[in-house]
């Protein structure tokens, strides 16, 4: 038996013993070191998303030490130092073939339960996972650092699948954890200015230390007007929206110059309505990212070269005891409270 935090109940969480996880021939066995908190970790355990239903153990941001391996792994032995996708991927279908892992047909994220299925997650002691999701941490990245990992990997994947170019002008809206990620990666990318918005004065002065030049308070400013100031009176080259409402796609546009480009991040929002005629007069192009496509190394060689500064988010630690606290503080929107990690 092993100790879990389990979801009972929207808005509820607690430690419970139950069964360690069986692995097949192609899995391993991996004793949990850290395992972060999502922010649709937040919106499961309150019930929002619909795709955390209890009872399930959520996380699928984690690393830790594999304590078994199945009969068919090779790769792997025991006692070395992972991390693993949150995408449990078949490797089999159309997309996984042609490297699109996160388009997966058969695509399941890890401590998720929703309709189409069920999978616990990595808040306990112990997770099974198959090993060709599996990552070798580096010696100079710890578990908690790589426990960043996934939240990094989404930001650069959506910066590769951007344009973007040495020298450019950009525009992030929404300062949370793949916000400030954003920042970090488009700084690395050779951006020459990064523009930060956000509503909340403590996450902009957060975006300032991860590299964003200037910063926009949403509420108190007119963001394209700000860009365009800074920009020759034509906008940013590329703006990524981090959010997911209707308000931030808005922003994101209004901050692009003609011919430049909006990559969507951020999804809360089902729907959003989408100025056609704006957009296409303007050629502007918009690009859309889904979680990550095996950015994982290039993820944790940014993180041991220093490149990506994780720990400066990581703002609160504890055991999984600590889990339904933590889970309550994040969901009412603790000021500072960036990123909080489980340490089972």
């Amino acid at each position: 038996m092993m100790k879990a935090l389990v979801v009972t109940e929207n808005g509820k969480a607690e430690v419970r013993e139950v069964a360690i996880p069986q692995i097949g021939p192609e899995d391993v066995l991996i004793r949990v070191k850290a395992c972060a908190i999502c922010g649709s970790d937040v919106h499961g355990y309150d019930g929002t998303s619909g795709r955390r239903r209890p009872p399930i153990i959520m996380g699928h941001e984690a690393a830790g030490v594999i304590e078994k391996t199945g009969a068919a792994v090779r790769d792997f032995a025991k006692g070395d130092r992972v991390t693993f996708d949150s995408t449990e991927y078949c490797g089999a279908c159309y997309y996984c073939k042609k490297g699109l892992i996160n388009l997966c047909e058969n695509r399941k994220v890890l401590g998720v339960s929703c309709a189409e299925y069920r999978r616990d997650g990595a808040m306990a002691e112990y997770i099974a996972v198959p090993q060709r999701i599996l990552y070798r941490l580096p010696d100079a990245v710890s578990f908690e650092q790589a426990a960043m990992v996934e939240p990094l990997s989404i930001a650069v994947h959506a910066v590769g699948l951007s344009p973007v170019k040495l020298g450019d002008r950009a525009v992030v809206v929404g300062c949370g954890a793949i916000g400030l990620l954003l920042i970090q990666t488009l700084k690395a990318a050779g951006c020459s200015m990064i523009i930060a918005m956000d509503v909340d004065e403590q996450k902009l002065q957060t975006a300032g230390r991860m590299g964003a030049a200037y910063t926009v308070n949403t509420t108190k400013e007119n963001a394209p007007d700000f860009v365009r100031a800074l920009t020759e009176g034509r906008g940013a080259d590329l703006s990524f929206e981090a959010v997911g409402l209707q308000a931030t796609f808005d922003t994101a546009l209004q901050c692009t110059r003609k011919g430049g480009g909006v990559v969507l991040v951020g999804n809360i929002a089902g729907s959003v309505t989408f100025p056609l005629q704006k957009a296409v007069v303007s050629q502007i192009a918009l690009y859309t990212s889904c979680a990550s496509a095996g950015e994982y190394d290039i993820c944790l060689s940014l993180i041991a070269s220093g490149q990506i500064d994780v720990d400066s988010l990581i703002s609160a630690t504890g055991p999984l005891e600590m889990g339904n606290e933590l889970l309550a503080r994040l969901h009412a929107g603790e000021p500072g409270l960036i990123k909080a990690e489980l340490l089972p």
